[in-house]
């Protein structure tokens, strides 16, 4: 049988199909093929990104105003007044006098670029050389945790840039990579129309260098008081050096003085790289290190005797100024001196200059104390030292402040504005309207009409409180007696400092010392205890406030209630004129118009004949307000206003010593009323409107709803040792023999008409002899009997304490 044997045909096919078949790939290399294209897409795509960022970051960086701001140096910030006449330059820690660059010696120009930038001729704004080797060190030095600090690329011009353009920036802005990259670009737009010398020139006065130096006229002022031009060589390397660090190469500071090496040694580094690049001869290198070696550096600080013309109010607003921009821009202190120094910002202020000149007269003048005279303390300061302070209280425009007595050196403390004027800590019974009396009416615990007895305090209320020597509380009257049944309206217009403590015991001390913060106050946690009733009900506060806050604070009482935070300026415009900082009013609800319109019409009673401070007065213009005086006479204050403005005046010595006995309160209220007449002179005679809501009963008004039912005798509260709360309509008072006020009904009850033809409102009960076996309740005139056949017992009492008194008295308050 034959074999079957494959056919050629069979054959040839067979390896054609071997020939066809793949050989696999190996993994590795199809990996690294996907690796490759994958990070060269990446790297392309990214450049392409980083391209797009980089551009879009030029796009929007700022205009570069060649004229305007990197050449324009000499920019001080001006004051305006409120009629925008200027009234003062800026004065700011920060010096700067500009200089041409031919003045400038050639050391100098040499040190900076050898330290700084010593290729400074020859790139275009950018140093890339600089720039690789930088970024070349700060790796090597994180792979190797060396402490070496990050390495700097920026260029003479690049600083320049930042130092007119940027500097104003927050810190986070200033060195992020957004600013960096438009630092770069405009320094190479810089280049293109400005020459090197042009460049270094403007470089050269805006660098920082130290202290109050900005350039290097004053930094060669301030060390060397001495022209630039006339700089040595070591001097010149020392300046040049401070750049880098001004703080910690500063000469003058503790850690220098005692290390001088540290400024030393920067100055040697900067001599070594100008022999680098040639600057200096061998020679002059070896000579400059030996004159170094030997203290030959010659410091000899420059002074200064910058001031303003308006001390009080320019220093005041710009103090205003710095603490608006830093807490709505988060400026460092450096950034704001730059701006303030060389910004060439407009502060449009709301000094009144006629007022202004014509208060510190008046304060100044011996005259308006009564013509005691004036001494110098032991530091050649006047004394007694003066401050006042006017505001316009439906704005919060102070228009004007007087910080002290004479002619005094610049910085000199300003006892008129701020929060923590030490020697007028204690404003006194001037507090009273703010803690006391308007809260108490605002809550309707008291009306104008209330009788309060002024006689010591019971056990209940003495034993709250703790006197200096730890017995009970006894405060005392400034005449050092009591008086008995007192109103509220009387309290006020003598200051009966008994009645200021029971109405305040009445209302509860946290919540006087809230409405003192309400008004603007400045208090201590001390003064806010519950136990801190000399604090809030006298005056006697621990903490300092000035003559514009007790300004602004009066001035709610004739703004319906509404207070306005003082304010010393409306904008501030930058040299673009721009807007940077607007102040307006903020008022803010203390007290109902009702309440602001009574107080008012009661604080008109101390400028009264009878009052403690009828001084005050002037003209015709109606004048409303309170005096107050501390232990020992330490400060006498007067608070109060007209129908326009509002104001404080504070008398002291600076020492804290008492004033004497030729000085009073009333003598802070002829000041008061002396600067209050010129502010009010043109004005016309009118008064306030009093609003709606308001009853008038025998010339006292009260709140409606407060009002005594009993039109023929008003008074219908007894009076008591504590505070008798307003009767309501149709509602009767008597008092208890513990000194409780008792309410009753008295509907349907027919009054008689008393021998002396008052109508005493007659209670269904008899108050009888209390358990001490002090009589209580007794009738000064005939009882009449009511139509029920019941007996009236009350009539106009007096209420009588017996017994002798306890604890100590606080110091009088007036």
């Amino acid at each position: 049988m034959a074999r079957n044997i494959p056919s050629s045909n069979n054959t040839t096919a067979k390896n054609k199909k071997n020939t066809k078949v793949k050989k696999k790939k190996n993994p590795v290399i199809k990996a690294f093929k996907i690796f490759f294209i994958t990070l060269l897409c990446a790297i392309i795509i990214g450049s392409v990104a980083g391209l797009g960022i980089v551009l879009a970051m030029i796009k929007t960086a700022p205009t570069l105003d060649v004229n305007g701001t990197i050449l324009n140096l000499d920019q001080p910030s001006v004051l305006y007044d409120d009629k925008t006449q200027v009234m003062d330059t800026v004065v700011t820690a920060q010096k700067r006098t500009v200089v041409n660059l031919d003045s400038i010696p050639p050391n100098l120009s040499h040190a900076f670029i050898s330290i700084e930038d010593e290729r400074f001729y020859t790139h275009n704004g950018i140093d890339i050389k600089r720039i690789i080797g930088a970024m070349f060190i700060n790796v090597k030095n994180k792979i190797l945790r060396e402490n070496g600090g990050i390495q700097g690329a920026s260029t003479i011009t690049q600083e320049l840039i930042k130092q007119r353009m940027f500097l104003t920036d927050s810190l986070e802005n200033r060195i992020s990579w957004k600013r960096k990259i438009q630092e770069a670009y405009l320094a190479t737009e810089l280049e293109k129309v400005l020459t090197k010398d042009q460049i270094l020139q403007a470089y050269m006065n805006t660098i920082y260098l130290g202290g109050q130096a900005n350039g290097v006229q004053a930094a060669a002022d301030q060390y060397f008081s001495k022209d630039v031009k006339d700089l040595n060589l070591i001097q010149c390397a020392f300046i040049a050096g401070l750049p880098q660090s001004p703080s910690a190469y500063y000469p003058f500071s503790t850690y220098a003085q005692k290390n001088p090496s540290v400024y030393i040694n920067r100055t040697k580094t900067v001599l070594q790289r100008m022999h680098v690049n040639n600057y200096i001869s061998d020679s002059d290198y070896s000579q400059a290190l030996s004159d170094l070696d030997n203290g030959k550096l010659g410091f000899d600080p420059g002074k200064t005797n910058s001031r303003y013309t308006y001390q009080w109010f320019s220093s005041s607003v710009v103090d205003q100024v710095r603490s608006d921009l830093k807490a709505q821009y988060n400026y460092t202190d450096e950034q704001i001196n730059n701006l303030l120094s060389d910004g060439g910002l407009k502060i449009y202020t709301t000094m009144d200059r006629n007022l202004e000149d014509s208060a510190q007269k008046i304060i100044d003048s011996d005259s308006s104390y009564g013509g005691m005279g004036s001494i110098k303390n032991s530091k050649g300061v006047l004394e007694p030292q003066a401050a006042a302070t006017i505001v316009d209280y439906r704005t919060g425009e102070v228009k004007a402040l007087i910080g002290g007595r004479g002619t005094q050196p610049m910085g000199s403390f300003n006892r008129a504005y701020g929060s923590s004027f030490k020697n007028a800590e204690a404003v006194g019974s001037s507090i009273k309207p703010l803690t006391v009396y308007a809260p108490a009416i605002e809550n309707k615990i008291i009306t104008s009409g209330t009788i309060v007895d002024d006689n010591l305090l019971p056990a209940s209320i003495a034993n709250k409180y703790r006197g200096s020597d730890g017995g009970p509380y006894q405060p005392s009257n400034d005449d050092f007696q009591y008086h008995g049944p007192t109103t509220i309206q009387d309290a006020i217009t003598r200051s009966v400092n008994v009645v200021a403590v029971k109405v305040e015991d009445k209302l509860g001390v946290t919540t006087g010392a809230a409405y003192a913060q309400k008004f603007g106050l400045t208090l201590s946690p001390a003064d806010t205890t519950s136990t801190s009733i000399a604090a809030m009900a006298l005056g006697q506060l621990t903490t300092g406030n000035t003559p514009t806050t007790m300004a602004a604070a009066y001035g709610t009482f004739g703004n319906s209630g509404l207070y306005i935070p003082p304010r010393l300026y409306t904008k501030v415009v930058d040299k673009n004129g721009n807007n940077i900082l607007e102040s307006s009013a903020s008022p803010r609800k203390v007290i109902s118009p009702q309440t602001a319109y009574i107080m008012y019409n009661l604080l008109k009673g101390p400028v009264s004949p009878n009052g403690t401070g009828p001084s005050a007065n002037f003209g015709n213009m109606p004048v409303a307000g309170k005096t107050g005086t501390s232990s020992d006479k330490k400060n006498l204050w007067f608070c109060g206003l007209t129908p326009y403005y509002s104001g404080a005046v504070w008398i002291g010595n600076d020492l804290q010593t008492p004033m004497g006995n030729d000085y009073y309160s009333n003598t802070s209220a002829k000041v008061w009323g002396l600067i209050m007449q010129e502010a009010n002179k043109s004005l016309p005679v009118t008064d306030l409107q009093m609003p709606s809501g308001i009853t008038t009963i025998n010339n006292q008004l009260f709140i409606d709803g407060t009002e005594p039912t009993d039109t023929l005798n008003n008074n219908t509260q007894t009076p008591n040792n504590d505070v008798n709360t307003p009767v309501p309509n149709n509602q009767n008072t008597t008092t208890n023999a513990t000194g409780n006020t008792n309410t009753t009904n008295a509907t349907g009850n027919t009054n008689a008409t008393n021998a002396t033809g008052n109508t005493n409102t007659t209670n269904r009960n008899t108050n009888a002899t209390n358990t001490t076996g002090n009589t209580n309740a007794t009738n000064r005139n005939t009882n009449a009997t009511n139509t029920t056949g019941n007996t009236n017992t009350t009539g106009n009492t007096v209420s009588t304490q017996q017994g002798t008194q306890q604890g100590t008295t606080t110091s009088n308050n007036k």
